[in-house]
C-alpha cells in the first residue's frame, strides 16, 4: 500500500512540474513596436523607447519574420528574452506573432488565389507554385475562408 501511495504521489509531482512548465510558455513576454526587416539582416522589432530587439523563433516564424512586406508594421510578439537580447517568438502554432492593421491584432497568413489554399508561411503555393500574396486575417475568422 505505502509503495501504491509513494507511486501515486510521484506521479502527481510529475503532473503537476509538466503542467507549471506549460503554464510558463504561455505566459511568455509580450513586446509590442514596429518591425524591421532589411535582407541580409537579422529582422528587429524597435520599441516604442527606441530600443532595438532581435528577433528570432522556429523554423516557420523565421520565414515570416524575412518577408519584407511585413517591413514598417506595428506587431506583438509573445515569447522569451534570451541573455543576449535576442527575443525569440513562441512556435508558429501559438500565433505569438501578430500585425497591428487599423487598430486590431491580425494573423500573418498567405493566401493562393488560384487554388484557394491559405499558407502560414510566404512562399509559393503547394499546388500551382505561384506567389501566394500577403493575408493578414482576425484570429477567430474561420480557417475555411
Amino acid at each position: 500500500m505505502k509503495f501504491c501511495l509513494c507511486i501515486l504521489a510521484t506521479v502527481l509531482a510529475a503532473a503537476a512540474l509538466c503542467l507549471a512548465a506549460e503554464k510558463d510558455i504561455h505566459q511568455g513576454v509580450l513586446v509590442r513596436g514596429k518591425l524591421i526587416v532589411q535582407e541580409g539582416k537579422p529582422t528587429e522589432l524597435q520599441t516604442s523607447d527606441g530600443r532595438r530587439l532581435r528577433l528570432d523563433g522556429d523554423n516557420p516564424t523565421r520565414k515570416v519574420l524575412g518577408d519584407s512586406r511585413l517591413n514598417g508594421f506595428e506587431v506583438q510578439a509573445r515569447g522569451h528574452l534570451s541573455s543576449t537580447g535576442e527575443f525569440t517568438i513562441d512556435p508558429i502554432h501559438t500565433h505569438g506573432f501578430m500585425v497591428n492593421r487599423d487598430g486590431h491584432l491580425k494573423m500573418v497568413t498567405y493566401w493562393c488565389e488560384v487554388c484557394s489554399i491559405r499558407a502560414y508561411t510566404p512562399g509559393p503555393c503547394v499546388c500551382c507554385q505561384q506567389e501566394t500574396t500577403l493575408d493578414l486575417r482576425d484570429p477567430d475568422q474561420d480557417e475555411r475562408q
